[in-house]
């Protein structure tokens, strides 16, 4: 009786296998995907998103489009993601603010580890501080000699509570030994308006949220956080060279799906976004924004998470913010 139902097991594992690389291969993907951007439309996520979706669309023929879940600091599009079928329909776009979420919460709705499965890294790029064009502040050491002079009196924008933008201004308020009031809005794109207006006083976003706005004349970069100065903003210098050695990180974006999809099709998902980011055109539009592209393996990319996790959480710790 043993033996019959260990064949019996066998047999029912090899038939699931068989199942699972005949999905991938033959019929995957035979519906629309669906990629959830847990942030409002306008901000440096959701750009990666539709440049990937519509790549992914002209190589497959087949529907890849982007759904806009925003709240709670990305916290329900990803919970969004993490507890739907794993049919190989549902995908996350997921950026630096997912490291952030275990330390932003003091509970969440899924497990951060395991129900989420890395399938590739999409884009990396640095910070930009920046403020209005009509601002006073033509320089980085303007902005922080008057922050030194005055405590407490600039403001800053972010797209919410614990978003890369927060973190990356409590960055710069460390680095600099300076005091400036948080200002949350509900997206990078709004954070942005309210800069371009001067309603607050900067705002440190990812390269490809601010480069539009500096083309346009709206607002002025006063440093980027890159190791050297990137082509796209070549006259901005780096947070070294003004002398903050200290504030220095990157935003980055990948794909994530939800704990049960099957391997082949992570794989296969992986394989088209690696092909997508070799193309000349994409990694044009994606250099254009000052992003570097990336195609991490699976396996590499979710170790990456786990590490930017532990690296984000003594930033946050070190920060004062406090989980909710």
């Amino acid at each position: 009786m043993k033996q019959l139902f260990k064949r019996s097991a066998a047999l029912a594992f090899t038939v699931t296998l068989v199942h699972s690389f005949a999905f991938a291969q033959t019929a995957w993907p035979d519906k629309p995907v669906k990629l959830i951007v847990p942030y409002a439309p306008g901000g440096t996520t959701d750009f990666a998103a539709r440049q990937i979706a519509q790549k992914l669309t002209e190589q497959t023929g087949k529907s890849f489009f982007v759904e806009n879940k925003v709240g709670a600091s990305g916290l329900i599009g990803t919970d969004a993601v993490a507890k739907s079928p794993p049919d190989g329909t549902t995908f996350q776009i997921n950026d630096t603010t997912y490291a952030m979420l275990p330390h932003l919460f003091k509970k969440l709705p899924w497990d951060h580890d395991k129900d989420m499965i890395a399938v590739t890294s999409i884009a990396q790029t640095p910070l930009v501080l920046v403020v209005s064009e009509k601002s006073p502040y033509k320089t980085m050491q303007d902005l922080v000699a008057f922050g030194k002079k005055n405590p407490g009196k600039l403001n800053y924008g972010s797209g919410g509570v614990g978003s890369s933008s927060h973190l990356g201004g409590e960055l710069f308020k460390d680095a600099a030994k300076i005091d400036a009031t948080h200002v949350p809005f509900k997206g990078a794109g709004e954070a942005m308006l309210n800069v371009v207006s001067g309603s607050v006083d900067f705002l440190v976003t990812a390269a490809p949220t601010a480069i539009p706005q500096v083309n346009g004349g709206k607002i002025r970069a006063l440093a980027v956080t890159s190791p050297a100065r990137i082509a796209t903003l070549g006259n901005v210098p780096t947070t070294a060279e003004v002398g903050l050695k200290d504030f220095n990180a990157t935003n980055w974006f990948g794909l994530a799906a939800p704990k049960g999809t099957p391997q082949p099709v992570i794989d296969k998902l992986y394989a088209e976004v690696k092909k997508a980011l070799a193309s000349p055109d994409l990694a044009k539009r994606f250099a254009d924004q000052g992003a570097e592209p990336g195609g991490a393996a699976p396996a590499e990319f979710q170790l990456f998470v786990r590490a930017e996790t532990e690296r984000w959480g003594k930033v946050i710790r070190v920060a004062g913010v406090k989980p909710e």
